[in-house]
C-alpha cells in the first residue's frame, strides 16, 4: 500500500490524507467514478484501508460505513432502489454471513453490486482464523452463480473498470478478490 501523507487543508483546520496521484487505490476509486458508482459502504480491513482512506475524501461518493456486510448489502440495495449505483468494500470472512442477503436480496431482484473483497487466509496470512474461510470463499460464490475475479498482481487493477461495466449491464452481483500479494505488488 502506498504510504499515506498528511498535509492541512485550506481552512488550516485539519490534516487531510494525500496519496500519490497514480496510487492502487486513486485507481480504484476513479473506476468506481468513472462508472457512475455514487454510494459506497464499507466494513472495514487493513488491506482495503488505503481504498476506504481515498473514499473518505471523495466528494463524488457517498461513503456510509457498515457494521456488518449484510447489513452493507442492504445500504447498497437500498441505494440503488433510490437510482443510486453502489459498491459494497468488505473482507472474505464475511462470505457466509451474507448469503441470504446475496440470494433473497442482491440476486432476486437482480441489483448489480460489485463486491470489491479483500481475499484474507491464503499463504502468508498471519492470522489464523482467516485461513478457513478462505478454502470455502470462492466454493460459496461459484455455488451462488457469482462471477468472480481474482487480482493477484497489481496490473490486474487495469481490469477492475471493465468488471464495474459488465456489473451493471448485467444487473448481477460480482466478486473482485484481492489478495495480499496484489497489495504488497501495489507498492
Amino acid at each position: 500500500m502506498q504510504p499515506i501523507v498528511y498535509k492541512k487543508n485550506s481552512n488550516d483546520t485539519k490534516f487531510e490524507s494525500v496519496l500519490p496521484p497514480m496510487s492502487i487505490n486513486n485507481k480504484i476509486v476513479d473506476d468506481l467514478v468513472k462508472n457512475q458508482v455514487e454510494f459506497v459502504t464499507t466494513v472495514p480491513c487493513k488491506q482495503l484501508a488505503g481504498v476506504i482512506d481515498v473514499l473518505e475524501h471523495s466528494d463524488k461518493i457517498i461513503h456510509v460505513p457498515a457494521n456488518k456486510e449484510d447489513e452493507g448489502m442492504g445500504l447498497c440495495a437500498g441505494a440503488y432502489m433510490g437510482g443510486k449505483r453502489s459498491c459494497i468494500i468488505m473482507q472474505n470472512t464475511a462470505i457466509g454471513v451474507t448469503i441470504n442477503t446475496l440470494v433473497t436480496l442482491i440476486q432476486y431482484y437482480q441489483i448489480p453490486l460489485p463486491m470489491l473483497i479483500s481475499y484474507r487466509g491464503e499463504v502468508g496470512e498471519k492470522v489464523a482464523c482467516q485461513v478457513e474461510m478462505a478454502v470455502h470463499t470462492k466454493a460459496l460464490l461459484a455455488q451462488l452463480n457469482i462471477p468472480t475475479y481474482h487480482f493477484h498482481h497489481a496490473d490486474q487493477v487495469e481490469e477492475f473498470d471493465a468488471i464495474l461495466n459488465h456489473t451493471f449491464m448485467s444487473k448481477k452481483p460480482s466478486a473482485i478478490l484481492t489478495d495480499a500479494n496484489f497489495w504488497r505488488t501495489a507498492q
